[in-house]
């Protein structure tokens, strides 16, 4: 299908700029409806131009132009050009001279959230990628970098406090009742770093005394009366801070360090140097008010943030296709803070559940690309898991291979060489290969190369030469645009069990020890012989998730579950659980409901019985070890003609026999851990999550006690995490208690924007029948607002990526329901209407059906005039060759 899509940028056509900018002047007067910000900076010819004496073209969009001086001397328009994206001046000093530009803005009119705007009264910035570009004209690319001075004048009334970049140097009073404020930020950065704050804000305030001894003030601005569900962020952040400087070396660099959360913000969070600007949903937490896994997610988006200090501001990326050189490294380094801080296998779970519920699908998919892309059409359509989270392997992966020690001495070189510089990722993969003597060439590949690989393993034992031989293939699909692939290196980890469950110490055919327990593979087929094997193993491959790739193996029932007994790499034990609950459901999804055996899955159910039973291990845990593969794990295994009614009744079958097989065991679980003294602490967590993943076993017994408990645990609750997870179970059922549940969550929570989106959520993603007609009631809701991403995230997008029973229905009112959606907000807000075409990112492998339903409501979408660039790009791309 053809579509008119505007021109891609390509990495290979990367030149650099044909000027620079040393020194930045803004002078802001904030007006809700016609702020004026002047700029002046300080340029010069880039030496390292490819041509010289061009004209000097600055970014800009959605400005009302006032003046332009160059040199102090005031332009005439004719000496230069306005277009809806430039401003163009066709002469320049071939030598340094100042430019100073006068621009206007509309803050309030600003629904698209990027540049500067106004929500709840808040004046408020968003520069990542090419926001910038909306607030002055300006050289808006990453590999412009300059050192920033910053005035904001403002009402004082309006907006009290005042904040941008870098340390604060000046404050005053004026007349008229305004005031203003300069800060200086003396590190040079890109403008997608710049960040402006005004408004009437409450500030949490501390210090942190850094390791040379140097105090830097903190503070988290909020809303007034917010001020007491700050103290974890604190929190988070100061322990960020010191293992930062413990695991990397790396202290902060400025005298003060702040946060403001703010309610309206397109992203989660924003890491402008020395201002980070969040969504206040990742700051503000309590226990009344706040889950389990919003704590969580608070420690580790702040220290994400935090991170991005160095890896992202201190060096940043050259391009928007270096992207995963910020991301997927700071994405990792607040991985291993999260698995510091709380349970390593618990957090490395997570960590994998993400990547193979996100990465995996955009892999398999029409928006599959390389962690490095190679072209784009709008940069804001590339915040993938790809990059992220599929971008944090990759650099795992070398650690991996070069070990913790020669990762570091690679981290502390890649500092010394690129600190302040704009870096490629070929630049940081070279201080790994400097500073540890290995060849990481055709490691490269991950970057360059889309499509998630396939190991095809197979083990072969010979019992008189004691010998096991390990066979690997790789499978490197098509993706678009990389018909063919050539092999990748992947670091395979690996164990072999003897039949007493220890592991054999592994020995390759020259005697040679394998370090670590990892192999290379890197040909597309190769063999691994391990000596002096005394008997027949087990094999533990992909321990830890070495590599972000599939694995096929050929393992018997007894053999998962002589791993999920045995497995000294507890990550494999789960992984182990996992694939014998996703064999046991895609039988189930196999045979027909009138064949199907009502005992199918006890075999399962029993294995995993001895793991839950033992309290060596840690509550949280035992808990992944009782979360069965989600539907969206299953439509993944089953790759094609996917029916995800099929998927829906097989889960809650197994569901059920899993509950009621282990039901003693459960009960006793649910009886002994006490949810009533709250604490945010990882053990404390662990045990709730360990009596709530019980509750959802029994529960699916569906007993009259059953239910009863499940009410009974609602009303009980004293923490969110609690309530919410009955709430989401007793809405997936329906019936009066449900609706009991749910008016008294709105009583409660309805005054609380933030706590009500769980509300929004609970009911979006319910398998019942009437969902997408209570969907369609709420989104005219006095609570929901299409121009508020928290809530049509919480809605809309939950709907459309958490709900595979209700969004693909068979009648296709699901697909054409979230077009319509889509193509509303594309109107003011084209970066968030791009991401809610996520749920049609694996349309191609549903059956044939609804297949041709989630065609028909893209190509609605497609054939629309005026689509912004972001939406044109992802319908285009899924409906390419279709």
């Amino acid at each position: 299908m053809k579509t008119d899509v505007p021109r891609p940028i390509r990495l290979k056509d990367y030149t650099p700029p044909d000027y620079l900018i040393d020194k930045v002047g803004l002078d802001f007067a904030l007006d809700p409806t016609r702020t004026r910000v002047f700029s002046r900076l300080e340029m010069r010819p880039n030496p390292a131009a490819k041509k010289k004496g061009q004209p000097l073209s600055l970014d800009g969009e959605n400005l009302e132009l006032g003046e332009v001086r160059l040199d102090g001397k005031v332009l005439e328009a004719s000496a230069y050009e306005v277009t809806d994206r430039h401003l163009i001046l066709p002469r320049v000093p071939r030598k340094p001279f100042t430019l100073e530009i006068e621009t206007f803005i509309n803050p309030e009119a600003n629904k698209a959230l990027q540049g500067l705007y106004r929500s709840r009264g808040i004046y408020c910035t968003q520069c990542e990628a090419q926001g910038f570009r909306r607030i002055t004209y300006f050289l808006d690319r990453p590999d412009v970098l300059a050192v920033y001075t910053t005035r904001i004048e403002a009402n004082a009334e309006e907006a009290p406090v005042l904040l941008s970049n870098g340390n604060p140097v000046e404050r005053g009073t004026l007349a008229d009742g305004k005031h203003y404020a300069v800060w200086k930020d003396p590190h040079p950065k890109p403008s997608y770093l710049f960040a402006l704050v005004g408004g009437n804000l409450s500030a949490v305030t501390s210090t942190f005394r850094t390791r040379s001894g140097r105090n830097v003030d903190l503070g988290i601005y909020v809303e007034p009366g917010k001020e007491s569900r700050c103290g974890w962020a604190m929190d988070s952040l100061k322990r960020a801070m010191r293992w930062d400087e413990e695991r990397f070396g790396l202290e902060y660099d400025l005298d003060v360090f702040n946060i403001v959360a703010v309610s309206d913000f397109n992203m989660g969070a924003m890491e402008n140097k020395g201002l980070n600007i969040f969504n206040d949903r990742l700051i503000l937490v309590s226990p009344e008010t706040a889950t389990d896994a919003v704590y969580e997610a608070v420690e580790s988006v702040v220290a994400h943030e935090y991170f991005h200090n160095w890896t992202g501001n201190r060096i940043t990326c050259r391009d928007w296709f270096q992207l995963c050189l910020k991301e997927g490294l700071t994405v990792y380094r607040d991985e291993e803070f999260s698995a510091d801080e709380r349970d390593r296998t618990v957090q490395r779970i997570a960590d994998v559940r993400q990547l193979k519920t996100h990465q995996f699908p955009e892999d398999a998919g029409p928006l599959a690309h390389p962690v490095r892309p190679d072209t784009y059409i709008e940069i804001n359509n590339f915040y993938t898991a790809t990059v992220y989270e599929k971008g944090a392997e990759v650099i795992r992966m070398i650690e991996t291979i070069v070990g913790r020690e020669g990762f570091r001495a690679g981290m502390d070189l890649y500092f010394e060489r690129h600190d302040g510089q704009a870096a490629t990722v070929e630049q940081f993969v070279k201080c790994f290969e400097d500073a540890n003597n290995v060849d990481l060439g055709q490691f490269m590949l991950w970057y360059k190369q889309a499509g998630t690989p396939e190991l095809i393993c197979s083990l072969d034992y010979n019992e008189t030469r004691k010998e096991a031989k390990l066979t690997v293939e790789q499978v490197l699909n098509p993706t678009p645009g990389q018909p063919t692939k050539r092999p990748m290196d992947i670091p395979l980890k690996l164990g072999l069990l003897g039949g007493n469950g220890q592991d054999i110490d592994l020995k390759l055919a020259d005697g040679t020890p394998v370090k670590n327990g990892v192999v290379r593979v890197r040909k597309r087929k190769q063999t691994f012989r391990f000596v002096d094997v005394p008997s027949k193993p087990v094999p533990s491959l992909l321990r830890g998730f070495s590599a972000p790739v599939k694995l096929t193996v050929d393992l018997s029932d007894r053999d998962l579950e002589f791993l999920m007994a045995n497995d000294s790499d507890l990550f494999n034990r789960w992984q182990a659980a996992n694939t014998y609950a996703i064999r046991t459901l895609t039988t189930l999804v196999k045979t027909p409901t009138t064949s199907r055996r009502p005992a199918e899955g006890i075999a399962y159910a029993k294995a995993l019985g001895a793991t839950i039973r033992d309290e060596t291990l840690q509550p949280a845990y035992r808990a992944e070890m009782l979360r069965l593969p989600s539907e969206a794990d299953m439509a993944r295994e089953i790759a094609h003609n996917i029916d995800p009614d099929a998927i829906h009744r097989a889960r809650k079958q197994l569901l059920r026999v899993v509950g009621e097989t282990l039901g003693d065991a459960l009960e006793d679980i649910y009886a002994s851990y006490d949810s009533s003294k709250f604490s945010p602490d990882a053990a404390s967590a662990g045990r709730r999550a360990l009596r709530n993943a019980a509750l959802t076993l029994l529960s699916a017994r569906n007993s009259a006690a059953d239910k009863a408990r499940l009410v009974d645990h609602y009303w009980k609750a004293t923490n969110m995490t609690d309530a919410a997870h009955a709430l989401y179970l007793l809405a997936a059922r329906g019936g009066a208690d449900a609706k009991k549940v749910l008016d008294d969550f709105y009583e409660r929570w309805k005054g609380d924007h933030l706590v009500i989106d769980t509300w929004f959520a609970a009911q979006a993603t319910s398998p019942l029948p009437g969902t997408l007609a209570r969907v369609k009631a709420l989104t005219k809701h006095p609570l929901f607002s299409l121009t508020t991403p928290n809530k049509v995230r919480a809605l809309i997008g939950n709907f459309a990526s958490m709900n595979p029973v209700q969004f693909n229905r068979p009648d296709g009112a699901g697909y054409d329901f979230v077009a319509e959606q889509v193509l509303a907000i594309d109107k003011f807000n084209p970066q968030i209407a791009a991401r809610m075409l996520a749920g049609f990112r694996s349309w191609r492998e549903l059956e044939p059906g609804r297949r041709k339903l989630a065609r028909k409501a893209l190509r609605e979408v497609a054939k629309t005039k005026g689509l912004s660039r972001d939406v044109t790009e992802i319908v285009s791309k899924m409906l390419e060759a279709a």
